[in-house]
């Protein structure tokens, strides 16, 4: 098959809406838990900013954060942040089922898996699990889940901007 045939469009165009629908899927149910049982992983963002689950060096805990304030405040950006991506990565997968325009779909659907890339490699992996020593806690970790996250977020970005799939022009028939 080359990379103009109508068939090899379609296909490209049904991998990348279904990735991006899952990861819009995905973050808006993670958005929507955050915001109605935010006690929940408030108390997560709390022990892993405040760093009192670690192994106590004291090279490492002048990192904590132990203002409730800015732990809460931390917790908010973080929740907005994943509304915002959901509800790119949704227009994202409605461009992509729509069919009209793959270059704007890709384009939206790229903004939303930046942010969740950034979110998830960035601020879970990066600043939580290594500048908070996310790592050495055992009950407040989220890196095994955050990995996972940023893996398929890069896989979808990746099936995204395959090659063969250029075309800005409704699929032909």
């Amino acid at each position: 098959m080359t990379t103009t045939d109508p068939a090899r469009h379609s296909s490209h165009r049904l991998a990348a809406g279904v990735l991006t629908g899952i990861l819009a899927l995905y973050i808006a149910l993670v958005a929507f838990g955050n915001i109605t049982d935010f006690g929940t992983n408030q108390q997560f963002v709390r022990h892993v900013l405040a760093m009192d689950s670690t192994f106590k060096d004291h090279d490492l805990m002048w990192r904590a954060i132990t203002s409730t304030a800015l732990q809460d405040t931390a917790y908010v950006l973080i929740i907005v942040w994943e509304t915002v991506a959901a509800l790119v990565l949704v227009w994202g997968t409605y461009l992509w089922a729509a069919r009209r325009d793959d270059a704007f779909a890709r384009r939206v659907s790229t903004y939303g898996l930046l942010m969740l890339l950034l979110l998830f490699g960035a601020g879970f992996i990066a600043i939580g699990g290594e500048w908070f020593a996310m790592w050495q806690a055992k009950a407040w970790n989220g890196e095994d889940s955050a990995t996972r996250v940023f893996l398929l977020s890069g896989v979808a970005l990746i099936v995204n901007h395959l090659p063969g799939s250029r075309s800005s022009a409704a699929p032909t028939t």
